[in-house]
């Protein structure tokens, strides 16, 4: 039976709906891919659309307590790879990472801040707790056995050098000068690059996670 003039013309109407919807849900979807994608491109040291996703790790905090990939599930973790002995940048970095961290958190209540030393042979337990203590009570240290540090550092993509070729007990140990943020669902989203300064740490901050949220 041949389809009548009225339903013939129902039909066409229902598909043009569709085909116009379709049309329309894809003329959104672009638009929405190319603000983020200007979004992206206007906030400095984000890793996207690419981040590093973390595997597991092993290391021991300021604490003597075992510190994983775990501990930085569901939290905003920035990191910073130093040493205790470093003459400058690593106390100048914390030194602002203590200063902005109550902006950090207004951001977000799930943020944490941890300093990770690469020179674990002179950085003990008890040496990094005060370290790190001494910038804010509620900073994290990571130490542990030189291998743990190497995997971790290998995962993370961080390079240093020990410049202990004749053993000395007074060296300098050559590192990264970044601030690593690692999102709450272990992946490294961003670099935070030097000169570092506290407005500027915040507002990257914010950019981030606004961005990361709305994905």
């Amino acid at each position: 039976m041949n389809e009548s003039p009225k339903t013939s013309a129902s039909t066409i109407v229902l598909l043009a709906v569709i085909a116009a919807s379709a049309v329309m849900a894809g003329f959104y979807f672009s638009l929405k891919m190319e603000r983020r994608n200007q979004q992206q491109s206007s906030i400095p040291g984000l890793f996207w659309p690419n981040p590093r996703q973390l595997t597991a790790f092993e290391t021991l905090d300021n604490k003597g307590n075992n510190f994983g990939l775990n501990n930085l599930n569901g939290k905003w973790s920035f990191l910073f790879f130093g040493y205790t002995n470093c003459p400058d940048i690593c106390p100048v970095t914390l030194y602002v990472l203590a200063q902005v961290y109550p902006s950090l958190q207004s951001a977000s209540k799930d943020v944490q801040v941890i300093f990770v030393s690469v020179d674990p042979s002179r950085d003990s337990t008890g040496i990094l707790d005060q370290y790190v203590s001494y910038f804010h009570q509620d900073f994290i240290g990571l130490s542990g056995a030189q291998q743990q540090i190497d995997d971790f550092t290998q995962k993370m993509g961080v390079v240093y050098m020990l410049n202990n070729n004749d053993n000395q007990e007074n060296y300098l140990v050559d590192h990264a000068a970044s601030i690593f943020l690692i999102d709450p669902k272990g992946r490294m989203v961003a670099k935070i690059s030097p000169p570092h300064q506290i407005d500027a740490i915040s507002r990257q901050f914010q950019q981030i996670k606004e961005f990361i949220d709305a994905g």
